[in-house]
């Protein structure tokens, strides 16, 4: 069973939306751009995460409430909190018109047990680039049922963007 936008909200799975009214959708929620980075170096991936790096990042900044992004990838932190109860898995799916515009959202799961200000992989493929505002939403979460009760994500990314 996929929630509705309302079932998520009143179950603050996703909270410090900035609009409520226009971010809750039919099954899922909408989440914003709190922040845009650049990749400045390479990332080590590996099987154990022994060598695990993370690139170094450049902000992006905007002007005037606008930043213009050139074909390529970027780093989107969002401005919302999502809270993945165990039970659940979140997927997610860039909006409608950023597809229209020629750029797109990459993700990876919401793992059951999950807190975070998430971060997503923001493509740029048109060669005219895209203009972007402050807040824009350009993504939608949906949580389904796992199931059962799963075991909670425990990686280093939980808790990430939040106040500690």
């Amino acid at each position: 069973m996929i929630l509705t936008g309302k079932q998520i909200l009143e179950g603050k799975i996703v909270s410090d939306v900035i609009d409520a009214t226009l971010q809750e959708q039919s099954c899922g929620v909408d989440l914003t751009i709190s922040k845009i980075e650049t990749y400045m170096s390479a990332g080590v991936i590996d099987f154990d995460n022994s060598k695990r790096e993370k690139p170094r990042m450049s902000e992006i900044s905007f002007i005037d409430g606008e930043c213009d992004l050139n074909p390529g990838a970027y780093l989107v932190t969002f401005n919302e909190t999502v809270s993945v109860p165990v039970d659940k898995v979140g997927i997610a799916m860039p909006r409608s018109t950023m597809l229209r515009c020629g750029a797109t959202m990459e993700t990876s799961i919401w793992d059951p047990g999950y807190v975070g200000k998430s971060q997503s992989m923001l493509v740029v493929y048109n060669k005219q680039g895209i203009r972007l505002c402050e807040n824009a939403r350009i993504m939608q979460i949906m949580f389904m049922d796992v199931g059962q009760v799963a075991e909670a994500y425990s990686g280093i990314y939980n808790g990430e963007g939040l106040k500690q």
